[in-house]
């Protein structure tokens, strides 16, 4: 198979709390551990690396912040092989003032066709329940555990 566009997995959700909370909630290690992964090395800022550490399956990665604008956008790169690097594209976009349109944007999947379009469907899922654990949290205080309990 062969793919006439760079695959890209996307992933959107509504969440009902002003754009400053819902950007400082995938920054802050603090609150992006409740809904995301257990342990992050520090706090998501320009230029600045961090790791990222999943517990329940001895899993980490490195994150490598590309840019920062305060509310408005977070892009990193990550990935386990400095070779094969995704770039990763958070955008807040103010709806009220009381509700932000997260949209995910993951891009740079690298080998034969068949593992990039696996790896895009894969992020699209993964995306979208951590957009869905977020939420929730945000919203009402809940837990969902949904990354743990994907596999």
């Amino acid at each position: 198979m062969k793919l006439d566009k760079p695959l890209v997995a996307k992933a959107d959700l509504l969440i009902r709390k002003p754009a400053a909370e819902v950007f400082e909630a995938f920054v802050d290690p603090d609150r992006i551990t409740k809904f995301w992964f257990d342990k992050s090395s520090g706090r998501l800022e320009n230029g600045k690396s961090v790791q990222w550490r999943w517990e329940l399956f001895d899993f980490s990665i490195d994150v490598r912040v590309k840019e920062i604008i305060e509310n408005a956008r977070i892009c990193i790169e990550w990935g386990t092989d400095n070779d094969n690097l995704t770039t990763v594209e958070w955008t807040f976009a103010p709806r009220t003032d009381d509700t932000t349109y997260v949209s995910i944007v993951v891009s740079g999947f690298s080998g034969d066709a068949d593992k990039m379009v696996s790896e895009a469907l894969d992020s699209t899922g993964g995306f979208n329940l951590v957009l869905a654990a977020a939420k929730a949290w945000l919203e009402h205080g809940i837990k969902l555990n949904i990354v743990a309990d994907r596999f």
